[in-house]
Parts: C-alpha cells; structure tokens; sequence
C-alpha cells in the first residue's frame, strides 16, 4: 500500500503539472509573463528564480511541501488588469488559448500514454473498447473466475460438501464463464433433471460433486465473479488506438459525470417527497452516487495500491484514465476551473460589461467554496470505503 501510495503521489502530481505547464507555455506564447512555476502547494520546500527560461525570465521554479498537484502563477491574472504582460491585458481568443491549453495537454499525455499502451498491452476494460479491426488482436492475460461468496445454511451446497471460497470450474459438463451462466445451468438442471453436477477446485485440488435438485429448488450459493483481464494489442494502427481510446473513454466520462449528478440533484429532491418508496429510492440514488466518485483519499489508499499489484501497465492505463479526468473536470463551468473562468469571462464580454477584480474575485470564492465542499464530502466517502 504505501509502494501504491507513493506512486498515486508522483503520477497526480506529474498529470496536474503537466496540466499547468500547458496553462504556462500557452500564456509565454502569448505575451503573457509567468512568473511562477510550482510543483505541489505550499509552504515552499525549495525554489530558485531563473534569469531566462523556456518560459521567460525571472521564472521562479518551486517545489512545495504538499506534493497533490501544481499551479502557475501570471503576472496581472484578472481579466480586469492591463499592463503589458498581464493576463488581463491578452486578447480574449489568447485567454482561451490559455485556460484550454492545460486541458488539451491532459488530453494529450493520455493519448500518448494509451499509444504505448496499445504496443505493449492495453487492459480492456469494456466490452466495445476502440480498437482497428485487423490490426489490434485481444489476449487473455488472466481468466475470468467464478467462485463461492456464501453458502446458504442447509441447503443442498451445504448437505453436499460445497464451501464458501470454492472455485466454480464446470456445472454439467459445461465450463464455467460467468456468474449468469451457472444461475442459468442451475435453474436448467432444477428444470429438466434430477440431479447437478459441479466441478469445483478447493485448494489446488479438482473435486466432482453430483447434488440431487428438484423442480423449482435452489442450490443455495451466493456467487462472486472476478472478470477475465484482457489486452488489447496493436501495431500501426497504436497511434489511431490511442486517441480513439481516448475519445472514446472521454465520452464515458462525459456521460457518467451527467449521470452521477442527474442522480445527485433528483435523489436529494426525491428525499422530501411524501411518498416513502420516492425516498426509499431516493436514498438508492444517493448510494449509487457515493459509490460512484472516488478523491484522492481513494485513489491514494485503494485504487493505485490495487493497480500497482497488477503491473506497469495498469498503473499507465490508470494514469492516462485520470489524465482524461481532470481534462472533462476541467471543462466543466465550474466558477474556480477552467470552464467556469471562460464562461464567466465569455457571459461579460458578450453583455459588454467589465469584468472588474472584485466581481471576479467573488465569483471564483463561490466556485471554491463549493470545491471544496464536495472533495470535504468525497474524503469522507473516500474513508468509509476504506473502513
């Protein structure tokens, strides 16, 4: 855990300052001087300011002592300031450049990353995954494995022998692929026979057991199903997998984050409603939700641990999926993200109003605020899973 701790560490703090390198190098094109480039928040650990960069002169480069992320700092950043060099001062088509740049380049690295990925082995997660017919091939890295949760108490598995743990391999002669397909070969057998027959691998060992079933019984099993692990595997077409996987995984994005908060706003309606079953069902909804979102506290103490006992691969596979994340965060308009500056920006200039410091300084306050109230409630999601 604190080998997959560390790792989660260094890959979201090189996903978000790859983010800001973008905001930096798009606002120097631009005219526009940066004065500040960090790697993780504050307090300052080390830093040193550099006569002539990359980025421009007198560029102080920092490391901060809490290592979640990154920022750049530009000289004049309200809209409102005009001097030469200021962000304020830049054309509006030149501020959108810049506020889209660091999600472009979260983009990007997850395109590479997938193109590599696609070369050596992409983990295929859904069924439809992107890939280019007669060039990209599927491999079995790891069978998919059926198993007992529990077993219900006298019922035919326990009269017979079948314990939690077991390792389902056949049901009447037919091999094991899913979960459905023995609740299917069980209620065939309860149909049509009197009897079922269950391979089952008990600590290395194989053992066939033959159970009497009548009509309409069940065995009585709770059945856990862990997925075949699959990679995808490409040549020439690894680069048009790579952004294709990434189109594709942003659109998932795209919809789950709609999904999520379609539940969030009708589940927390749905709990004044009158009726008992709307709350009951509200309280479904809401459970889907925390379910559903996982922070730093959860990709941290889970999520990179559990990737990082399944290799290199998942680890990149799992950076370029946060990579598109914090691209489609981004986005949205959210007052104190990206979306939400060019938005707010974007409603003043069209009404012909200034957008003055104060005002602005407001709006992104409000747009924190509830920053960080959600990441308040998704830490503390994220710990009872860890319970």
């Amino acid at each position: 855990m604190i080998i997959g701790i560390i790792i989660g560490l260094i890959v979201l703090t090189l996903l978000v300052a790859a983010h800001e390198l973008g905001h930096a190098i798009v606002a120097r094109r631009n005219g526009v001087i940066v004065e500040e480039y960090a790697l993780g928040f504050p307090p300052k650990a080390i830093g040193k300011k550099v006569k002539k960069s990359f980025l421009g002169k007198n560029v102080e480069y920092r490391i901060n002592w809490l290592p979640l992320g990154g920022y750049v700092r530009m000289k004049g950043e309200y809209d409102a300031s005009n001097k030469k060099g200021d962000y304020g001062a830049a054309s509006y088509w030149a501020k959108t450049k810049i506020l889209f740049a660091g999600v472009a380049v979260n983009w990007l690295v997850a395109a590479l990353i997938l193109t590599v990925l696609a070369w050596i082995g992409l983990p295929k997660i859904v069924d439809n995954q992107f890939s280019i017919n007669g060039d990209s091939r599927t491999v079995i890295f790891e069978p998919g494995e059926v198993s007992i949760a529990s077993v219900v108490s006298k019922s035919i598995a326990e009269k017979n022998d079948i314990k939690t743990g077991d390792k389902l391999i056949r049901v009447n002669n037919q091999k094991v692929e899913s979960a459905a397909a023995v609740s299917r070969l069980i209620k065939e057998s309860s149909d049509n026979s009197n009897k079922i027959t269950i391979e089952i691998e008990r600590s290395g060992n194989k053992i066939t057991k033959v159970a009497p079933i009548g009509k309409g019984e069940k065995l009585g099993i709770a059945m856990g199903e862990r997925k075949a692990r699959e990679m995808l595997y490409s040549t020439w077409s690894a680069p048009i997998v790579g952004v294709g996987t990434t189109l594709q995984f942003t659109g998932m994005t795209f919809t789950g984050v709609g999904n999520i908060l379609g539940k969030l706003v009708t589940g927390i309606v749905d709990k004044f409603n009158s009726s008992e079953i709307v709350r009951n069902g509200a309280s479904q909804k809401l459970n889907e939700v925390s379910q559903s979102v996982t922070g730093p506290v959860g990709i941290l103490g889970v999520i990179f641990p559990q990737a990082g006992q399944m290799g290199l691969q998942m680890i990149l596979f799992l950076a370029a999926i946060i990579s598109i994340s914090l691209a489609v965060m981004n986005v949205l308009p959210i007052p104190a993200l990206d979306g939400g500056r060019w938005l707010v920006m974007t409603i003043y200039k069209l009404c012909g109003k200034v957008l003055t410091k104060e005002r602005e300084e407001n709006i992104q306050a409000i747009g924190m605020i509830i920053l960080l109230a959600l990441m308040v409630v998704i830490t503390y999601l994220d710990f009872t899973k860890l319970k």
